[in-house]
């Protein structure tokens, strides 16, 4: 049975839990104020998920390391915040596969699993290394990406919803990726585990998703019909990305 995953809302000091919600009308409305989610800085455009643009131009959080982790330099003493990147970056990492619609492959830190894994939406997740540090991670993943992509369809891993995939096929990926990667970074892979199976409070997706921005439609609202990874799902159709709209203040309604 997959292990059921459960979501919360933080607004200010409330937290509300929008799964509760699923089946009765939920809205979501932007009252137009924007602030960065590092520094607090009220501003008119965001970066990134959530950041003013000097803190997108210098904070670690969104150094180029973040997407291609095979650039860290945390393992050297180097970095936009030497501190930052000792404390996320020079700690162990896992790279994985997971299905979101496809097999996949990713990295995070090892106290990010499994929500990694939730917040991407996979159905699937099985470690298959474990690194001292960020930037042996990129490398496993650079080696791996010329066999399985990196990135996931949100579209499609909405509709796989209901689906049961064969965890067959990751624990087979498992077996073949030690062929796949350099001699120097075999040490690090792992020959055993169990896929971890997740499932999420969103059924009958409809068939046609259409993501919408707060910016072009202040307010979504209707019936809500689920969630998964970052995304709300009303029943209409319409799908907002939360962590993308991260540093917008919004006013919630549920019944």
């Amino acid at each position: 049975m997959p292990a059921a995953v459960h979501y919360a809302l933080k607004l200010g000091a409330v937290e509300l839990r929008p799964e509760e919600f699923i089946g009765a009308p939920f809205s979501v409305r932007f009252t137009g104020v924007r602030t960065c989610v590092r520094c607090g800085r009220e501003v008119k455009k965001l970066f990134g998920d959530g950041l003013c643009f000097p803190c997108f131009r210098d904070a670690p959080e969104a150094a180029p390391c973040i997407i291609r982790p095979e650039l860290c330099e945390a393992h050297l003493g180097k970095g936009r915040d030497v501190q930052w990147e000792r404390a996320h970056h020079l700690q162990e990492h896992v790279v994985y596969l997971s299905f979101t619609g496809n097999s996949k492959v990713g990295v995070t830190r090892s106290t990010q699993v499994p929500v990694r894994w939730i917040d991407q939406g996979a159905t699937l997740a099985l470690p298959i290394a474990r690194v001292p540090y960020r930037q042996l991670a990129g490398l496993i993943e650079v080696d791996l990406k010329r066999h399985f992509s990196d990135r996931t369809d949100w579209r499609r891993m909405l509709l796989l919803d209901g689906q049961d995939p064969d965890a067959q096929r990751l624990l087979e990926a498992r077996e073949a990726i030690a062929g796949m990667v350099a001699p120097e970074l075999r040490q690090y892979l792992l020959a055993d585990g169990e896929v971890v199976r997740l499932g999420y409070p969103l059924r009958n997706v409809p068939p046609k998703l259409v993501a919408v921005q707060l910016e072009k439609l202040p307010e979504v609202e209707g019936q809500l019909q689920g969630i998964k990874g970052q995304y709300l799902v009303w029943k209409d159709g319409r799908v907002l990305n939360v962590r993308s709209h991260s540093g917008f203040h919004v006013v919630v309604n549920g019944s």
